[in-house]
């Protein structure tokens, strides 16, 4: 028998066995992701709980409402990548699965937030791999943080803004034990694009009217004709 009828096909049964082995890996991965990220769902934001809100939003509630502020605030400038600004949006406070939602309230200076959150985000990458994204979420939390593109400082002034439309829509429920004050002084002169000026300003004003007098499904006080 010569050399060249001595060899055998390769057989396939080995990538196969590798790729299978991989999906697997990919699957078991992909839902460790999303049993990390169920505590979004189920923490409450601390500042709510703090001022003894009732029934105050999670973190994944806010994160919800901030994905949607992203879109139809980025179809209104046409340089924006609206793409970006909500996925900006839901990974922005994404480190929050597991290190919880930590405010300026609780003790913890913001180098050594920032470095608990950077763990965690390295964290996902890594569960997550490039396959699944892993190496963009790392970038876009990174983008958000650092808050140099036109996307992240959009996306800054948009938390804040959904922070202070929560806290004027619980003074009209009636729905908190205490002031609410502070989360709009807070934010008082630091929006850094101009539809965060604007949005702000247009919260405000209803907040001094005393309530939503522009709102709908029953929330807030309607105009009167």
């Amino acid at each position: 028998m010569s050399e060249h009828e001595s060899k055998k096909p390769r057989s396939a049964d080995g990538d196969d066995n590798n790729s299978i082995s991989a999906a697997a890996s990919s699957i078991s991965r992909a839902i460790d992701f999303l049993t990390l990220t169920r505590s979004l769902k189920t923490t409450k934001r601390t500042g709510w709980v703090m001022r003894k809100v009732h029934q105050p939003e999670s973190i994944a509630d806010h994160m919800y409402r901030m994905s949607l502020m992203s879109m139809i605030a980025s179809f209104s400038d046409g340089a924006l990548d609206t793409n970006r600004c909500i996925k900006l949006a839901l990974i922005h406070d994404l480190a929050e699965a597991k290190v919880g939602d930590i405010t300026p309230h609780c003790g913890v200076s913001d180098k050594e937030k920032y470095d608990l959150e950077l763990e965690t985000m390295q964290y996902i990458s890594k569960m997550l791999g490039p396959m699944m994204g892993g190496d963009e979420i790392l970038e876009l939390w990174k983008e958000y943080e650092e808050g140099t593109t036109e996307e992240a400082r959009l996306l800054k002034d948009l938390d804040k803004i959904e922070m202070i439309l929560q806290a004027q829509e619980y003074e009209v429920e009636g729905s908190h034990d205490e002031s609410l004050d502070q989360f709009f002084t807070s934010t008082e002169g630091k929006w850094r694009t101009e539809i965060g000026k604007a949005w702000a300003a247009e919260i405000v004003s209803r907040r001094k009217i005393g309530g939503n007098s522009k709102s709908v499904n029953g929330v807030g006080k309607m105009e009167e004709e």
